[in-house]
């Protein structure tokens, strides 16, 4: 649990600190601006912009598309924010949390831990575009 949210708390702590030197250098707006900045920098890269995680096993045998990402991924954040309210429509695996979830990401991408990577009906994209993904979510009629 601590390792998914190492990077927000660095990123956090650096702006209490730069927001303290600017506060001490007589420049509280400054230091409120520069706050703000690392707080969404920290928000973003936090798991809380994903949906709860959900177990492998379980997301695969729901049949809907499974998304493995990891918690301070600029391009699952990327994914995740692209596919707007699309994104409750898929199964999110967060791989530190899901022994199983790495492992099979690893075995989609060739041994490495690259994500996001999605399964959609049995086949492994890896970073896929958020537009195509979103297109792939479309009902056919």
């Amino acid at each position: 649990m601590q390792r998914r949210w190492r990077l927000a708390t660095v990123v956090a702590a650096c702006g209490v600190v730069l927001a303290l030197v600017k506060i001490s250098a007589d420049a509280p707006v400054s230091a409120a601006i520069w706050l703000a900045v690392f707080l969404i920098f920290a928000l973003v890269s936090s798991p809380l912009l994903f949906p709860r995680h959900e177990r492998a096993a379980a997301a695969v045998a729901d049949g809907r598309p499974v998304v493995y990402w990891r918690p301070g991924c600029p391009f699952c954040v990327r994914l995740r924010a692209r596919l707007g309210p699309d994104a409750a429509r898929l199964h999110w695996v967060d791989i530190w949390q899901d022994p199983e979830g790495a492992a099979t990401v690893r075995s989609i991408t060739g041994g490495d831990e690259t994500v996001p990577t999605v399964v959609l009906a049995g086949r492994g994209y890896v970073n896929p575009d958020p537009s195509w993904l979103r297109d792939q979510l479309q009902p056919t009629s």
